[in-house]
């Protein structure tokens, strides 16, 4: 089993910053992707950033260059993601996650409203 706790969300004004962080605990396996997803009303979850054991690194074409996925693998585990140049259409609930085929597991997320 992996626990996963969110925060850091908010609300910030268009332009402006934030930075989440996941923190893990539990079975927590080295050969692991960690990542976050976001989910607005009446949307799909989507792909926000994803981080391969430290080593790779993905990123939705929507935030390639605002926003940076980055881990610290002392236990426990932490994820963050540096989002800069926050825009409206960034708003939604954002969602932790782990995977170490074939679990994953989804932390409870946190909400980050970006106003105009």
């Amino acid at each position: 089993q992996v626990q996963l706790v969110e925060s850091g969300g908010g609300l910030v004004q268009a332009g402006g910053s934030l930075q989440l962080s996941c923190s893990s605990s539990g079975h927590i396996v080295s050969a692991n992707t960690m990542g976050w997803f976001r989910q607005a009303p009446g949307n799909k979850r989507e792909l926000v950033a994803t981080d391969f054991a430290g080593e790779t690194t993905n990123y939705a074409d929507s935030v390639r260059g605002r926003f940076t996925i980055s881990r610290d693998d002392r236990r426990p585990t932490t994820v963050y993601l540096q989002m800069n140049s926050l825009k409206p259409e960034d708003t939604g609930v954002y969602v932790c996650n782990y995977v170490s085929c074939p679990l994953a597991y989804w932390g409870q997320g946190t909400q980050v409203t970006v106003s105009s």
